[in-house]
């Protein structure tokens, strides 16, 4: 049987020795999706050679680290130095001048200060305001090697609930603990696993949803990369605490490193004794295998998940029965998703009154959001639930790169918009909720005074259409004409009214549909309405979009006291619709004029002008 104390204390002295404060010298290379989109293998691969050669440091290739905006990154120990867009150039020159010459390359070091100091990350702007808990292993330990999760504390909370501690033990640890359900709706976690429990049934089934299908949401995707064991440890605890002894993970297909890693893991913690058979001697036997989805969004409802891991078209089913008590193949299912099953080893392990004291009075814990859209810093941030929508846009993120900030769009089709004059409040599920939004997954979008409103819940509400899965009417017909009604808006061919029709069929949608796609799909279309109204009114009424991107009420013109007569708008122009002589102010002829915006894009002088803006 595995000794997971004789583990910790043979492979923690080199985890920890990934610090700042001294230590051997290590190499952790980033292995995310994001990073290695940027080739990030081909440093790790280089690094790897020259270590085989040399001997004098070692290579480890971790999970996220967080800020994907400055991938390929790489971080060397014990300087702490954060290397930022690392190319193959780059990375000749860091061996040669850092791991063997001792001098750090200054100018490819995100952690510097102006003075050229190397500051110690976690006092940086990206990470000193988070609190990575779930996140804690990313970036800082090789995600397949099972010791070195077991020297992080991995797998003490599984033993800790085997020898110490009986199922209503757990599950009221959870529900004192306040974690709700990361996955969108918020449900209490402990409330979910009891009424599991209680359900009647011989076999029952624990399942994890990590059909992560929102634009711009790469949460779930991260943890699965870098920490895949909190999720299989917390797994096993839930087959203990609902007398379960299969599991499945449902991952899409288009996370191929999530599914590798994933396996691997699992792999390992059968060799170990962790997967299996008697687990920890304990006489619990539990096992998990993966089921792949195939990129249907709609699978992201629990219903509809099972449908798909039984082998059938990811459609919904009516509810009740609920999966608590009739889930997969019929039997009671526990179903939780990658992020709710990541908290579970740390509240077992310190205890219900360590997790409610971080959070809201309603909303417990962090939170992992995934930032992108117009933002200087994208990437992953977990952080304690109540922190303004302003900390993270402008103090974690950098803040709008280009222009002002707009909104934040959260929960992606399901959720909805937050305008910057609530930059103030807390993000936690009730806050949300309140103004219309809600928290979803966690993706969150930032946007500029460059981005239109009504263009926006137009693009969600096409994605909603193209994902349903058509079993009910409300949803297959009602989201087609929602977007059709938009697509009028945003072509200049709206009508008086047609705001007032948007809202009562958003309302009939909501109420009418199925499952949770339909339910919600109208919501970016109503929080725009509720926030941005007035841009329904230019485009309706006006004919004009005020932030210049629908081009049907775009109209380009050229201020003649700006034009310097360049003709750079001219040799631009796909259809020679600008004319003029050099030196002398240019003009367009709007008959001709396709509205395409090469000429706004390649003005250097902000002569060219279209919905209040100059280029």
């Amino acid at each position: 049987m595995i000794d997971l104390l004789k583990i910790k204390k043979q492979y923690a002295p080199k985890v920890d020795a990934r610090r700042q404060n001294g230590g051997s010298r290590q190499v952790l290379v980033c292995g995310g999706s994001s990073c290695m989109a940027d080739d990030s293998r081909t440093l790790y691969n280089t690094l790897v050679k020259i270590q085989k050669e040399s001997g004098s440091f070692e290579v480890v290739c971790v999970g996220c680290m967080g800020l994907c905006s400055r991938g390929p990154a790489m971080i060397v120990y014990p300087e702490g130095v954060f290397y930022e867009k690392v190319t193959k150039a780059d990375i000749d020159r860091i061996i040669k001048e850092h791991l063997v010459g001792g001098k750090v390359v200054m100018d490819k070091v995100y952690n510097r200060d102006d003075a050229g100091n190397i500051v110690p990350l976690e006092k940086m702007p990206f990470y000193s305001k988070q609190l990575k808990l779930v996140l804690k292993n990313c970036g800082r330990i090789d995600p397949i090697n099972i010791y070195e999760y077991i020297s992080q504390d991995g797998y003490f909370a599984l033993e800790k609930c085997l020898k110490s501690l009986s199922p209503d033990e757990i599950i009221d640890i959870l529900s004192k603990s306040g974690l709700r359900g990361r996955g969108g709706a918020g449900f209490p976690t402990g409330k979910k696993w009891m009424f599991t429990k209680s359900a009647v049934g011989d076999t029952k089934y624990v399942c994890c949803n990590a059909d992560e299908g929102d634009p711009g949401a790469f949460m779930d995707r991260a943890v699965l990369e870098g920490n895949p064991y909190a999720v299989i440890e917390a797994m096993t605890i839930a087959g203990y605490a609902i007398g379960a002894k299969q599991g499945y993970i449902y991952v899409r297909a288009e996370y191929p490193l999530a599914v590798e890693t994933l396996r691997k893991a699992i792999d390992s913690a059968h060799k170990v004794g962790l997967l299996g058979k008697n687990i920890l001697g304990a006489g619990l036997d539990f096992d998990i295998e993966l089921r792949l989805g195939g990129g249907v969004f709609v699978c992201g409802e629990e219903t509809a998940l099972l449908e798909s891991v039984e082998g059938r078209r990811g459609e919904p089913r009516p509810r009740p029965p609920y999966p608590a008590n009739e889930g997969l193949f019929g039997k009671p299912t526990l179903l939780n998703n990658v992020e709710t099953y990541a908290n579970i080893p740390n509240i077992i392990l310190k205890g219900a009154d360590w997790y409610s004291a971080i959070g809201t009075e309603t909303s417990k814990g962090t939170k992992i959001f995934s930032v992108g859209g117009k933002i200087k810093n994208t990437g992953l941030v977990e952080v304690p639930m109540g922190i303004s929508i302003k900390e993270i846009v402008q103090d974690i993120c950098g803040g709008v790169p280009d222009g002002k900030f707009k909104a934040v769009q959260t929960g992606g089709p399901s959720g909805g918009c937050i305008p910057a004059r609530y930059a103030d409040m807390p993000v936690d599920y009730d806050s949300l909720t309140k103004i219309g939004a809600m928290m979803g997954s966690g993706g969150m979008i930032v946007l500029d005074d460059k981005t239109c409103m009504v263009d926006m819940a137009k693009y969600f509400i096409g994605f909603s259409v193209s994902e349903s899965c058509g079993k009910c009417t409300p949803c297959r017909v009602g989201n087609k004409r929602l977007y059709e009604m938009l697509d009028k808006i945003t072509k200049g061919q709206g009508e008086e009214g047609d705001v007032e029709k948007l809202k009562f069929l958003c309302t009939e949608v909501k109420q009418n549909s199925l499952c949770g796609l339909g339910q919600c799909s109208p919501n970016p279309i109503l929080s725009t309405i509720q926030h941005f109204e007035d841009e329904y009114v230019a485009h309706i009424r006006d004919k004009k979009c005020p932030a210049g991107v629908c081009k049907c009420l775009t109209q380009y013109e050229i201020d003649k006291s700006k034009c310097v007569g360049c003709s750079l708008c001219a040799r631009n122009c796909p259809v020679g619709a600008i004319s003029g002589e050099i030196k002398k102010p240019f003009e367009i002829d709007q008959a001709k004029c396709i509205k395409c915006g090469e000429c706004f894009k390649n003005c250097k002088f902000k002569a060219v002008t279209t919905g209040g803006e100059r280029r």
